[in-house]
């Protein structure tokens, strides 16, 4: 792999992995999958990772289409992208998106039905890992890549990479959550929201020059 190439798959690696987030996910699947047992929780972890790597896949690979039907540009939807990230990072930073997460998880769970309930489509592989976030992005560099098979490759490989180590996550959700912590989970988090903060307004950044042609 060249260096342009590992370029490309380092940032595209790092990106997904914030925005996906599998450790600040891991702590709400723990909870979630708590009363159905080892094989349900196991179940569940495959079931979402697989529905969550279809959804991306399928709109990183049809968002060109989908954007030139709509009459954006990339270069728009880049600085829309960078604007959205933005706000993710934030929420991650004062943990936003983990408290809406154990909301979400606590309103599911208290709801009247079978623990053995499949969650793998909802909450878990939307919006939990296949979020806005993720999804646009996918679109986003898979757009800027047009053309490039090879550096599109490279896109879906990262992505591909990222949702298998989701899966192994989750199928150590309970082990990880006990030795970590809640405070290091938390704390990692905000770490990873600062990261993507900056990933985000250099996408803004470019997605302005690009509009406004500056080169």
């Amino acid at each position: 792999m060249n260096t342009e190439l590992f370029s490309l798959f380092s940032a595209t690696f790092v990106t997904f992995f914030v925005l996906i987030d599998a450790v600040g996910v891991a702590p709400v699947f723990a909870t979630m999958t708590a009363p159905g047992g080892p094989k349900y929780a196991r179940r569940m972890a495959i079931k979402s990772v697989i529905v969550a790597t279809i959804i991306v896949f399928a709109f990183a690979i049809g968002g060109a289409w989908l954007l030139d039907k709509m009459h954006i540009s990339i270069a728009a939807f880049r600085a829309a992208g960078g604007a959205l990230l933005f706000l993710i990072a934030l929420d991650m930073v004062f943990e936003k998106r983990t408290e809406r997460r154990e909301n979400r998880a606590e309103s599911h769970l208290s709801e009247e039905h079978e623990p053995q309930e499949d969650i793998s489509v909802f909450p878990l592989g939307i919006p939990m890992l296949a979020g806005p976030g993720t999804i646009a992005t996918a679109m986003l560099y898979m757009g800027n890549a047009e053309g490039n098979y090879l550096e599109q490759g490279v896109v879906l490989a990262s992505l591909g990479l990222n949702m298998a180590l989701v899966l192994m996550i989750f199928l150590l959700a309970g082990p990880i959550i006990r030795f970590m912590g809640e405070s290091v989970a938390g704390a990692l988090t905000r770490i990873l929201g600062v990261i993507l903060a900056a990933l985000s307004v250099q996408l803004l950044i470019d997605g302005i020059k690009g509009a406004f042609g500056l080169g």
